[in-house]
């Protein structure tokens, strides 16, 4: 497959002021400036193929959103190498910028007082998009997401959920060939956010488009990525396979345990972290050091009836590293 982005060394240093309190520190500042300069993102590095849909996951703060910036040509880095699809973003070439799209869960490109429709036609105008082929994308996207009653609707009238479904259209009339998705379920129910998900994972199996997915939400992450790639305080802190990701990163496994009768959670506070489902079922958290040792304590001490190991959840191990 071909390397479609490929970043060495990318480095990002936010240098602000600081400002002094007071009318005094005003003053100063006129003949001695302060700044303080903060790393967004560490001298990180990154490859990705064709067709591949990777989740870019982290905190807040993390670097995530200044790496898409990076990419999408938006904001220059400090240090090292950014390629994508062949292309240095930096330079901003026109070339690249009709492959690509970026979407942003808190930005919008439509027209508010507009209906949707007729940004579309701008768009089309913009990239210049082929009429059949524009037909024939709209009508498709439009029919996957179930929008087509709402075309010509102005966009201020449209609920989240149908805006950010419009955006997302907006942003691939143009058959971009990678797409970075910044949030796009964010603030959207259950439903919406469902929907999206699986015009996702169509769009990328159809198309083989190279798609980079960052989101707080842990189920887009798990219902579409199979490899994820970790960012914290700048840095990239695991980059593999979604579903190796408990078994290599955490530091516990996950015990189901039902009990032939009543038990109270203090009883079992000494095996581990615990989660009560009911009276007589529990979830306990054990340090995988100590996992054989507390289970033949907890058989001997308990009637267990059942009793299943798992790994543990994505999301806590998330909550783990990024304590760490």
């Amino acid at each position: 497959m071909d390397t479609i982005i490929n970043i060495k060394n990318l480095t990002k240093i936010y240098r602000t002021r600081k400002k002094l309190p007071g009318i005094g520190g005003a003053l100063k500042g006129l003949f001695s400036r302060q700044y303080t300069e903060t790393k967004a993102v560490d001298n990180i590095s990154l490859t990705v193929e064709q067709g591949e849909l990777v989740g870019f996951l982290g905190p807040n703060g993390a670097g995530k959103t200044t790496t898409l910036k990076m990419l999408s040509g938006i904001l220059y880095p400090t240090n090292g190498d950014i390629n994508v699809l062949g292309f240095n973003p930096t330079k901003r070439p026109i070339e690249l910028r009709k492959q690509f799209a970026l979407v942003m869960g808190n930005k919008q490109q439509l027209w508010w007082d507009l209906p949707a429709r007729e940004s579309f036609i701008l768009l089309q105008a913009l990239y210049e998009v082929p009429e059949e082929k524009f037909n024939s994308r709209l009508k498709e996207m439009a029919k996957l997401l179930d929008v087509e009653k709402l075309l010509d609707k102005q966009v201020r009238n449209l609920s989240l959920g149908e805006r950010m479904k419009l955006e997302l259209i907006a942003a691939l009339l143009h058959d971009p060939k990678v797409i970075f998705l910044d949030e796009p379920t964010l603030g959207l129910d259950v439903v919406a956010q469902q929907k999206l998900r699986e015009f996702i994972r169509h769009y990328n199996q159809q198309y083989k488009t190279t798609i980079l997915l960052t989101s707080h939400y842990m189920e887009d992450i798990k219902a579409l990525c199979k490899r994820v790639v970790i960012i914290d305080k700048g840095k990239i802190v695991y980059d593999g396979d979604i579903n190796k990701l408990s078994s290599e990163q955490s530091e516990t496994k996950t015990i189901k345990a039902t009990f032939g009768q009543t038990i109270k959670p203090i009883a079992l506070k000494k095996y581990g972290n615990i989660r009560s489902l009911s009276n007589q079922v529990f979830e306990i958290d054990i340090p995988k050091s100590k996992l054989q040792s507390r289970l033949s304590r907890l058989l001997k001490d308990f009637d267990v009836t059942d009793l299943t190991i798992t790994e543990t959840d994505i999301a806590d191990v998330l909550r783990q590293l990024f304590t760490h």
